[in-house]
């Protein structure tokens, strides 16, 4: 039998008022009290689907304060761009919120009343689940978790075509400069990039996968793993890096060095900032279509019955430049 609020309200020893309350979202509760009658429900089973009837008119895009960065911002201001867009043309109200784990994320996004919420790139599963517990719907962006609707560009495909295409200019020393691996997008880029050398027969070598610190100066960081790869008995002859502001980095690196880029080192990056294709020389990357990343995420807030845990993915491209071309 499906899970009533007469079942709710009895496990959690709220009146049946209280609870219908606390599930339609209205005022007049405690976030304590509204939070832990919503935890029990979806404990039980309870439909919280059902709840997204109402037209939406407001919502908030959420970016974690440790991407709101310079590097960051090349990135999810097209994706913005395109959720902003995708509102403007159905009548619906766009607020842009940056929060962080140290602060009352609920209390933020209350100022803004929004009906929905879009998160894009990565949250922590306990300020997803504060959020979550807000009852209102919520999509994730460039960020995978069990239970939530989510819209990802194809990171593994991408990190595949990149490593590939390396492979096929006959280079046989393929290095790979990541971040965390905690990250959705990362990991599946640095899967795409095993996936690729395993289809070639070619052993992953620990040496040439090197994890940047998530700590430091970054740009500091990077020049360290490039001299590191670079001071290696045999160095590599092809770079793929995980994000495009890396990729710049790393060959900017390179070059002050007397590296010619392609000779000597093949570069490829990934998301196709505007900078990449303005590089000195031009840097091969793998092309998302970050505003239909946005758009697609406001698509599926309106959806009317999406399932819970609904995932969209978005096509990738590789775009070849003079960083990897030896033509």
């Amino acid at each position: 039998m499906p899970v009533t609020i007469r079942d709710i309200a009895r496990a959690t020893n709220y009146s049946i008022g209280t609870v219908s309350r606390a599930l339609k979202n209205q005022d007049g509760l405690s976030e304590k009290t509204r939070a832990r009658i919503r935890a029990v429900a979806r404990e039980l089973g309870y439909d919280l689907g059902k709840l997204r009837q109402g037209e939406l008119r407001r919502i908030a895009f959420l970016l974690h304060r440790q991407q709101d960065t310079r590097s960051s911002s090349a990135f999810y201001l097209p994706v913005l761009h395109g959720a902003e867009e995708a509102c403007r043309k159905r009548g619906i109200s766009l607020s842009f919120v940056v929060v962080g784990p140290a602060e009352p994320v609920v209390e933020l996004v209350r100022v803004h009343q929004p009906d929905a919420m879009l998160c894009a790139g990565f949250f922590e599963p306990e300020l997803l689940g504060a959020l979550r517990d807000s009852g209102k719907p919520l999509v994730l962006l460039d960020m995978r978790l069990p239970g939530y609707q989510c819209v990802n560009p194809d990171h593994q495909l991408g990190g595949y075509l990149a490593t590939r295409h390396l492979l096929r200019l006959g280079r046989k020393r393929v290095a790979m400069l990541c971040g965390s691996l905690a990250h959705h997008s990362i990991l599946e880029r640095s899967r795409g990039f095993r996936k690729a050398l395993f289809e070639a027969r070619m052993l992953a070598d620990p040496e040439l996968e090197v994890q940047l610190p998530s700590v430091g100066d970054p740009l500091a960081n990077v020049r360290q793993a490039v001299d590191t790869l670079l001071a290696l008995p045999r160095r590599p002859d092809a770079l793929f890096c995980y994000n495009d502001s890396t990729a710049l980095a790393a060959m900017q690196h390179c070059l002050e060095r007397g590296l010619k880029v392609p000779h000597d080192l093949a570069i490829v990056g990934f998301d196709d900032i505007q900078a990449a294709g303005a590089a000195i020389p031009p840097l091969s990357s793998i092309a998302i279509d970050k505003e239909a990343l946005g758009a697609m995420g406001i698509e599926l807030l309106l959806e009317k019955n999406p399932a819970v845990d609904a995932d969209c993915t978005l096509p990738v491209q590789l775009v070849v430049r003079e960083s990897s071309n030896d033509d």
